[in-house]
């Protein structure tokens, strides 16, 4: 069962020309409709279901700065304030909260990594303060293990998923930007090297940008082009609780993630736990992912299923450019992963005594499109002058949604950037550059 998303409505007419057509209508498609569409720029954003039904309403929610890999801290620091500012500008609630985010461990080497990762923070003017064992244990309950200690950042916290990325779009379209769902775009025009315009379903757009915010579609939606795009989906699993007593507003341990919602129910998972599921495209990209793979196989499954078959991963995807793959596809909804709500479901209930009962409304799937290094694609793509890709969150894009956005604007518009973009440059991962994946 897929999230309930809060639902807006779409723009009836497509505008024969724009200065920008953003494809995904995700938190980061919506954001930079939003920071474009404020400049001044006609923006048309496009999504083949409808807005946030994927990836960036199946999330946990989570918007930090502290643990983060260092090539991301600059745009989580950004972020930050832009979700403050978001809330502001937009005067609706994203339930953007700095609620603080407490993680604990049973093992010191953990600690020594969060420990060390304050220098990182202290670079970057970040709060945050490693805990105790007694501090930690005031935090989390000590039912499953002694913990040697945790880490807290007072200023971080969380939105809402299911809210958020709707409540931009909607920001984005009171500055005139003009929102169509149910609208997949089916294949970029390119001229002489520029983009031309934007085939849809629905019918044909002319501008001279483009930026691809697909999610676990952009690899697909581009390779018609020529574009490589290395990318692979990690299919996950959450579940959310019904509204029960409040123990803690956003809380990981080794055992489970618990994140309170606003209408005081739990969004509860493991971090880390998910399958790999053996694609065409998977096997396509081996190579580059290895290394990556290795790291992660403790705790994900190897498997094959349905996204053999159907999806952006596929063999259909794969052997044929069929453009009207994406509207075949209209929302990307694998169903839980059985074996592991059941773990979930244990493990909070045996680390969080005061949850023993409780009660499970929904779970639903999701996949986490991921790049070779775990760190985003915000880029202009060599090749084609107009064209921006800004993908392959790996399961960090909610979070840095608004920095993700704003920077994306930037480039469509050539404008100095926010911060360095140097570590997001699509080259990094198919010019045969060393990968750092220490963080991953």
């Amino acid at each position: 069962m897929s999230p309930h998303v809060q639902r807006i409505h779409s723009d009836e007419r497509l505008p024969a020309e724009v200065d920008v057509v953003i494809v995904g209508g995700g938190v980061l498609g919506s954001t930079a409709a939003y920071y474009l569409a404020k400049r001044g720029l006609s923006v048309a954003l496009l999504e083949k279901g409808h807005v946030a039904c994927e990836q960036s309403s199946r999330n946990w929610g989570w918007c930090r700065q502290q643990n983060r890999d260092r090539r991301e801290l600059p745009l989580s620091v950004l972020s930050m304030r832009l979700w403050d500012e978001l809330t502001r500008d937009i005067n609706r609630d994203l339930g953007f909260r700095r609620c603080g985010l407490v993680y604990a461990t049973h093992d010191e080497a953990v600690l020594a990594g969060w420990e060390k990762w304050r220098e990182v923070a202290r670079e970057y003017d970040v709060d945050t303060r490693v805990l105790s064992r007694a501090e930690v244990a005031e935090r989390v309950p000590e039912a499953r293990d002694k913990w040697v200690g945790g880490t807290y950042s007072e200023r971080d916290g969380k939105a809402e998923p299911a809210l958020a990325a709707p409540a931009i779009a909607e920001g984005a379209r009171a500055l005139g930007a003009t929102i169509h769902q149910e609208c997949a775009a089916r294949s970029l025009d390119v001229a002489n090297g520029r983009i031309a315009g934007v085939h849809t379903e629905k019918g044909y757009i002319r501008t001279s940008a483009v930026l691809c915010a697909a999610g676990a579609w952009s690899s697909r939606f581009l390779r018609p082009l020529g574009i490589s795009f290395p990318q692979a989906s990690i299919r996950q699993t959450a579940l959310r609780s019904t509204p029960t007593i409040n123990i803690g507003e956003a809380v990981s341990t080794p055992y489970c993630t618990i994140t309170r919602r606003l209408d005081g129910s739990y969004t509860l998972a493991i971090s880390g736990k998910a399958n790999l599921e053996i694609t065409p495209q998977a096997i396509r990209y081996s190579r580059e992912f290895m290394p990556q793979f290795l790291r992660r196989l403790k705790n994900v499954r190897l498997g094959v299923g349905q996204s053999f078959v159907s999806g952006p991963d596929s063999m259909p995807a794969l052997l044929t450019n069929d453009d009207r793959i994406f509207e075949q596809n209209r929302v990307l909804d694998p169903p839980p992963l059985k074996w592991l709500v059941g773990q979930v479901v244990e493990s909070v209930r045996k680390t969080f005594p005061q949850l023993g009962e409780i009660k499970i409304d929904s779970a639903w799937g999701g996949f986490v499109d991921c790049t070779p290094d775990a760190v985003p694609v915000v880029s202009q793509v060599d090749g084609v002058k107009g064209l921006v890709l800004a993908a392959g969150c790996s399961g960090h894009g909610f979070g840095l949604g608004p920095g993700l956005g704003y920077l994306a604007a930037e480039l469509v518009v050539n404008d100095t950037p926010c911060v360095d973009p140097t570590p997001f440059r699509l080259s990094r991962l198919i010019d045969g550059s060393k990968l750092d994946i220490s963080a991953i």
